[in-house]
């Protein structure tokens, strides 16, 4: 951990640098997935139930971020795509940001757990669990293998909406689950490709920095494909509909083709372009994650009659 020496001396800090503390962009992803979870469940929900569990979800995944800005803040601070984050830029102090971390954890499980059931309070507490210290103390820093392993932190919100509307775990929550864990390598490989010196100069054995970029390419491509049967069998299960069907295919035939195009580089010419291609894979893996479960939103509505 660093401490105030390496981040810099804390000045007052303004509500938008809590907010930040929280990565709003990570917890959009948490809990656009922790609703369709829910919707797509077999068991509905009062309105004012289901608002509650997502807003207790997205309070857990704002405090798995404080606690991972707390922790990370020395490796934050010598990496130009996270320098100027609250802790290492010393808008808020490490401690406030452990303590709002805390706070913030312990507040969402209870909540949820009285709001909800005791399943999804405590797969919400193993998440903020995995993440703050399975994946950012100890994961992250030892072995390139962080990500794949790590990638289960955020797939766990589907499976929580789908025990808080349900009390327990199936088939189709756990498919959900499968899918963001398929899906987190190549996404987060792709990004470490061009920006490999941010790795190199923190330490982060990413596999881009211990195994090299072509062992990268090479992993993503496997991955992909791995990916894309996952994603299409979804369509055959009783969360999935014609309209999922239709989008997994046409997206998963673009990420394949995309994942072979990064494979088939020529690493001399990756400085050069400045990594486009990679760049944009990245850019779609975020769209084809938020597509698939947009689309298992969709086929939930028809199967109600058009009301979600």
């Amino acid at each position: 951990m660093s401490d105030a020496t390496i981040i810099g001396q804390p000045r007052e800090a303004g509500f938008g640098d809590y907010v930040a503390l929280m990565k709003p962009r990570v917890m959009s992803l948490v809990v656009f997935t922790a609703l369709v979870g829910l919707v797509v469940a077999p068991v509905g929900l009062h309105p004012m139930v289901a608002f509650s569990a997502i807003l207790f979800i997205a309070i857990g995944a704002g405090a798995s971020g404080a606690l991972n800005m707390w922790w990370d803040a020395d490796i934050d601070a010598v990496m130009r795509r996270t320098s100027k984050r609250p802790v290492p830029s010393g808008r808020v102090a490490p401690e406030d940001a452990l303590a709002i971390g805390l706070a913030l954890s312990g507040f969402s499980v209870v909540m949820l757990g009285l709001a909800t059931n005791l399943a999804a309070a405590g797969l919400l507490a193993f998440t903020i669990f995995f993440y703050a210290v399975v994946y950012t103390m100890w994961l992250k820093r030892w072995t390139p293998q962080n990500i794949v392993i790590g990638g289960a932190a955020g797939a766990f919100p589907p499976m929580i909406g789908w025990a808080a509307a349900t009390g327990g775990i199936a088939v189709e929550s756990i498919l959900m689950f499968a899918l963001i864990f398929m899906w987190t390598p190549p996404h987060f490989w792709a990004l470490a490709l061009f920006m490999r010196s941010d790795y190199d100069d923190a330490g982060v054995p990413m596999l881009t920095v211990t195994h090299g970029r072509k062992a990268t390419r090479a992993h993503i491509l496997v991955y992909t494909a791995l990916l894309a049967p996952l994603a299409l069998g979804i369509a055959a299960t009783p969360i999935g509909g014609p309209v999922y069907l239709a989008v997994a295919l046409a997206l998963n035939a673009w990420f394949v083709i995309g994942a072979i195009r990064i494979w088939r580089r020529d690493e001399g010419m990756a400085e050069a372009d400045n990594f486009a291609v990679e760049k944009r894979f990245f850019r779609f893996s975020l769209l084809y994650l938020f597509a698939h479960f947009g689309a298992l939103l969709a086929d939930a509505g028809l199967r109600h009659g058009g009301v979600i």
